[in-house]
C-alpha cells in the first residue's frame, strides 16, 4: 500500500476483463490501482481476487501485480491447479513480459543484475543492498524514445520475482519509471495520471493440460 497518509483507496469499477479460460486457470487484466488481494483494512477489501472470486469462488491466487500495475494476472480454479502453477513459477518456466515508460533516453539492451532487501523502516519500499539482498535481475530492451517529454518506452523482463523488482531496478539506473509514487522524483509530472508499468505478455505451459499458452495484453499507454 502507498505511504502517504492522505491515500483512500478508491479502485476503478470497470467490469471484470477475462484474457484466459479453461477448466484450471483463468487469466484477467488487472487495472492501475486494484489491489492484487484483499489489504488489511476493511476498505481495502475490494481486489482483483475479490472479484474473481465472484465469478469463480474457489479460485487461488498464483502471483501478484503492484496495485499501481495494470496488466495480466493468473489466478487457479481448484487447489490442483493453484500446486501446479505454483511449482512452476518456482521452477522460473514462466515467461512473463512488461512495458514500461521509464524517464530519460534509454538505449540498447541490457541487464540489471543487483540484489534487493525490504526497507524495513520505510515499508513497503525496497533498496539495493550488496551485502544482504536477494539476487534479482531484470533483462531491458528500449522501444523508443520521446525526445519531448525525454521519456524511453521500455519491454522489461524479469528473470526473478523480487517485490518491486522492476520499479527499483530501473531506478538504480537512473531511469525511474514515469508517474512512480515510490521510486520516482517527480512522479507528479507525469500526464498519465498513474505508473506506467504494465505486465503485457505471460507464457507458460500449463502445467496440467500441457498445452502451450501465450497471453497477450496489450497496455493503454
Amino acid at each position: 500500500m502507498p505511504l502517504d497518509p492522505n491515500f483512500v483507496y478508491t479502485p476503478p469499477q470497470d467490469p471484470l476483463r477475462i484474457l484466459y479460460e479453461d477448466a484450471d486457470l483463468v487469466v484477467i487484466e488487472k487495472p492501475a490501482e486494484l489491489l492484487s488481494v484483499p489489504g488489511r483494512l476493511p476498505e481495502h477489501f475490494d481486489s482483483a481476487y475479490y472479484r474473481v472470486l465472484e465469478k469463480f469462488p474457489e479460485a487461488k491466487i498464483t502471483h501478484r501485480l503492484d496495485m499501481a500495475t495494470s496488466g495480466i494476472l493468473m489466478f487457479a480454479k481448484h487447489r490442483d491447479a493453484e500446486v501446479a502453477v505454483s511449482k512452476m513459477f518456482q521452477a522460473r518456466t514462466v515467461k512473463k513480459k512488461y512495458i514500461a515508460l521509464v524517464q530519460g533516453k534509454l538505449e540498447g539492451e541490457g541487464s540489471v543484475d543487483v540484489p534487493l532487501i525490504t526497507d524495513w523502516e520505510n515499508r513497503p519500499r525496497q533498496i539495493v543492498h550488496f551485502e544482504l539482498g536477494k539476487p534479482s535481475k531484470t533483462l531491458y530492451q528500449a522501444v523508443s524514445y520521446d525526445s519531448v517529454f525525454d521519456i524511453t518506452r521500455v519491454e522489461l523482463t524479469p528473470v526473478t520475482g523480487r517485490s518491486h523488482q522492476l520499479r527499483v531496478h530501473m531506478q538504480h539506473i537512473g531511469h525511474p519509471i514515469t508517474g512512480d509514487q515510490l521510486y520516482h522524483p517527480n512522479a507528479k509530472q507525469s500526464t498519465l495520471g498513474r505508473m506506467a508499468l504494465h505486465a503485457c505478455d505471460l507464457a507458460f505451459t500449463q502445467p496440467l493440460s500441457q498445452q502451450a499458452i501465450h497471453i497477450h495484453c496489450a497496455p493503454e499507454f
